[in-house]
């Protein structure tokens, strides 16, 4: 295994961050590592391989299992009129999505276009619902600090220099700007509708559609990002409430979704409040904040997490399934786009330490242990057990580096050792990058679909700064795979020590400064009853695969062809597909299915059982279906028969409508919420709601989302210009706040634009 191309040439000075690295002579004895099958093992979770905003090329390359649409922008994303205010990253700007169609909004949008994305790929989509109270108004371009408006400012935007950064030349801030220039008051209705609409495109979460739900981005930091419209942090109490109103309408939209929360920043977000972070930031209270202060004392993480297991004591619903933090490493250099000078790159593949080392003081202002994925894992044991831990925002930098390829290997490593249950690259890197290179070690690193194993098993290392290793065992062909990170300068042997494998021959991959551009077979390696020594390059990752038994070389069958499919429902858009299982050696680990176009096959989507539904087709148009099977291995089938099959004729257009209508009740008062669905094959462009309150005592008083009007005991709410419009299917929800005396009840009759609506 001594490989012929460790050392590195000083032509490949600027793609290791300016550095020309040492030629070490001869190998160096390295760190004893060993690895033992029948010690450690659990499961790997698929999800900690995830991205935010990866491409298709790059999702379908290393079979990316779960994808997130995320971010600052998303806070205030409006699915209606598919725009996002890009809050303080970017001047407080209101950007539309320029590749959507107007006229067919909210169906065609950039979360639309995403999720169908992930649908195409396999992966699975965590979709974030905005919390904040607040959504972008319209279509139309527009920003909070005007400076015609709000006068001269410290930056502007280079393209649109009317547009600032919300702050008088003196870098004192603007707060006096009005939300309204940019945005519109939105409540829990507005997730109601955003889940319905993603129900409505692709099934709900138990039935292949959206699964998981961010409960907003980063609310702890919303005075700072989002302070045009937000001036105060968000304290324990109002976060509690927005979580328990928000929560629990997903979960009523869709009951199989999963949420993530309070989807906090970073370590800070688990000891401080967004109240106690605006304030003690301004008066330096950080040893007793007052809003912890307020709460006996207990820092937020803690309370949160006891706040969300009381709902769910009290209404019998869980209504948090993953107690999410993001991570950014806070020691000088590490997260940036260059890898740094040497101190700076060796500072970066140290710090991924304070993910799970007690004994490593994190290099930075927080100057103490962080143990990021140990702490949160004790926190949800101790107060709301059976929560699952989360980080879908991370990021080490140095993408285009590899030294950022290096660092990424070992945190996937320790992500899968330390059972961490989802995480998600902030962004995903270029598919060429050195860091895209570190994901397909442990996702396809033969280019075949070859991949780590799903069961951790014991592995060490007596010097895991210098030499990391992470071992797994894979289910398909019970191969042991092994990832070795040498994170020095220097060619390293090491003997590798193996409990519970028999001898055989191992295949070798690497990815080092020998080949930047992918990851090199390499030559076999012999590996005896109790293991076996090798030489590590410098700066290099290695994947061992140990075939399981007699070293055979793997499982190298393809499943058998999978059966004709069968059309189930059929309509104008979709096709209902399903088909007999293939049969395999070691076991079919999913399906893909294709559409016949020409003389190829486009592919449609992928499944992990034997059904499928194909969508976005024409109405009384032929379709031609084949579906192949693959294993852990990569190894694909040949196509199943064809099935072709006719989508149904465009039905003639019918108007309908349906009205909910729910209330809170108090002594003299009532807040009444009702949601107004249009049945019909025909959008709605416009619409007056008209109903008569039953009693003389019942009054209306405030209403939202809508133009509200009492005449008599006749009360109208008319559509808003975001509103307005109702694809069929499509639901809105509006709402009033009331008064009544003598009794209270609900009205029997709803009319939308004249005609009459079924009461749903």
């Amino acid at each position: 295994m001594r490989p012929t191309t460790a050392l590195l040439p000083v032509a490949l000075a600027v793609t290791l961050g300016g550095l020309a690295l040492p030629q070490p002579a001869h190998a160096a004895a390295g760190p004893a590592l060993a690895v033992d099958t029948t010690a450690g093992r659990h499961a790997i979770s698929p999800y900690v391989y995830g991205m935010n905003f990866a491409d298709e090329a790059l999702a379908r390359d290393i079979r990316l299992p779960i994808h997130r649409y995320g971010g600052n922008h998303t806070t205030r994303y409006n699915f209606r009129h598919d725009i996002t205010n890009r809050a303080a990253d970017w001047y407080f700007e209101n950007l539309p999505n320029d590749n959507a169609d107007p006229a067919s909004l909210p169906k065609g949008s950039e979360t639309d276009k995403f999720v169908a994305q992930d649908k195409a790929t396999g992966a699975e989509t965590i979709m974030t619902v905005p919390m904040l109270g607040w959504v972008a108004k319209d279509r139309t371009r527009s920003c909070s600090f005007s400076v015609a408006k709000y006068g001269p400012q410290q930056s502007t935007d280079p393209w649109w220099p009317d547009c600032g950064n919300g702050k008088k030349a003196d870098g004192t801030p603007i707060t006096t700007n009005d939300p309204l220039d940019t945005s519109v008051a939105v409540g829990p209705q507005y997730a109601t509708d955003f889940v319905n609409h993603l129900k409505s495109q692709f099934g709900s979460a138990a039935n292949g559609g959206v699964e998981f739900y961010n409960l907003d981005n980063e609310p702890d930091l919303w005075h700072s990002t989002h302070r045009d419209v937000r001036k105060e942090g968000l304290g324990y109490d109002e976060l509690r409430e927005r979580t328990y109103a928000y929560a629990a309408a997903i979960k009523a939209a869709d009951p199989g979704a999963k949420t993530l929360g309070p989807v906090g920043w970073g370590l800070n977000s688990i000891h401080f409040s967004g109240l106690d972070q605006d304030t003690c930031s301004r008066t330096g209270c950080w040893g007793n904040p007052p809003d912890r202060a307020a709460h006996g004392g207990k820092e937020l993480g803690p309370w949160y997490l006891e706040q969300m297991r009381a709902y769910e004591q009290e209404h019998g619903t869980r209504i948090l399934d993953y107690f999410d933090i993001h991570i950014y490493p806070q020691q000088t250099g590490v997260h940036h786009k260059e890898a740094g000078d040497a101190a700076t790159q060796e500072r970066r593949l140290r710090s991924t330490r304070q993910l799970w080392d007690p004994t490593y003081v994190d290099e930075s202002w927080i100057n103490k242990p962080v143990r990021m994925i140990p702490r949160m894992r004790e926190l949800v044991d101790q107060h709301y057990p059976g929560t699952k831990i989360a980080m879908t925002e991370y990021s080490w930098g140095a993408y285009g580096h590899l030294n950022g390829a290096l660092t990424q290997a070992d945190i996937l490593g320790i992500f899968g050792r330390e059972g961490l249950d989802m995480a998600n690259l902030w962004t995903a890197p270029e598919a060429d990058e050195p860091v895209a290179h570190a994901f397909r070690i442990y996702r396809n690193y033969d280019g075949s679909g070859g991949a780590f194993g799903e069961t951790s098993v014991k592995a060490t290392s007596a010097d895991q700064g210098k030499l990391a290793i992470y071992a797994a065992e894979r289910s398909a062909d019970k191969a042991l795979t092994m990832v070795v990170v040498n994170k020095t300068s220097d060619e390293l042997t090491s003997p590798v020590a193996l409990t519970g494998v028999s001898a055989g021959t191992a295949q070798v991959y690497r990815y080092s400064g020998a080949n930047l551009d992918g990851i090199v077979r390499q030559a076999d390696q012999a590996v005896g009853a109790t293991g076996f020594t090798a030489t590590f390059p410098a700066n290099s990752i290695t994947h061992i695969v140990l075939p399981h038994g007699d070293g055979n070389g793997g499982d190298t069958e393809a499943p058998t062809a999978p059966g004709r499919p069968v059309a189930g429902a059929v309509t104008s858009d979709s096709v209902a597909l399903s088909w007999a299982p293939s049969a395999d050696d070691v076991g079919v680990t999913g399906y893909d299915v294709h559409r016949a176009e020409g003389t190829g096959t486009v592919k449609l989507g992928s499944a992990t059982g034997t059904s499928f539904t194909a969508t976005g087709l024409t109405a009384d148009t032929s379709y031609t279906f084949v579906v192949t099977a693959r294993d852990a291995a990569g190894n694909v089938s040949t196509a199943s028969p064809g099935l072709t099959v006719k989508t149904a004729p465009s039905t003639t257009p019918t108007a309908g409508c349906t009205v909910t209508y729910a209330t809170n009740t108090w002594p003299g008062g009532f807040t009444a919420n009702i949601t107004v669905t249009n049945t019909g094959t025909t959008p709605i462009d416009g619409w007056k709601l008209a109903f008569d309150f039953p009693t003389a005592g019942q009054k209306l008083g405030q209403g939202w989302s809508a133009t509200w009007k009492q005449d008599g005991a006749t009360v109208t709410a008319q559509s808003m210009s975001w509103n307005g419009r109702l694809a069929p299917g499509a639901s809105t929800g509006i709402g009033f706040n009331g008064s009544w005396t003598g009794s209270n009840p609900a009205p029997t009759g709803f009319t939308l634009n004249g005609s009459t609506c079924a009461l749903g």
